[in-house]
């Protein structure tokens, strides 16, 4: 993984405070940011990520429970091998 040393900030004149972040307009410094051009507040960071975004069952887990019953009943073609992983990975559940 590469890693991005940021710039220097850009604006040509006044005091550089803060942190450097890339803008549309290029990297700024806190001072010179477009929220301190407008005269607002630093923004507070958001949300993140919900708590549960790695956490949510894959649809692709699904998929493969379909596919092992289909390959089970003989309604999907598969080595033998397969299909008698699929018949026990299918009956363990029910018994």
């Amino acid at each position: 993984m590469s890693s991005r040393v940021p710039e220097p900030c850009d604006a040509p004149r006044g005091n550089h405070d803060g942190e450097l972040r890339f803008y549309v307009t290029g990297w700024k410094c806190d001072a010179h940011s477009p929220w301190a051009a407008k005269g607002l507040p630093k923004p507070e960071p958001g949300p993140g990520l919900p708590a549960a975004a790695w956490t949510t069952p894959s649809p692709l887990n699904d998929s493969r429970v379909h596919d092992a019953q289909a390959i089970a009943s003989g309604k999907r073609r598969a080595s033998f091998y397969a299909y008698r992983a699929a018949q026990a990975a299918t009956t363990k559940g029910t018994t």
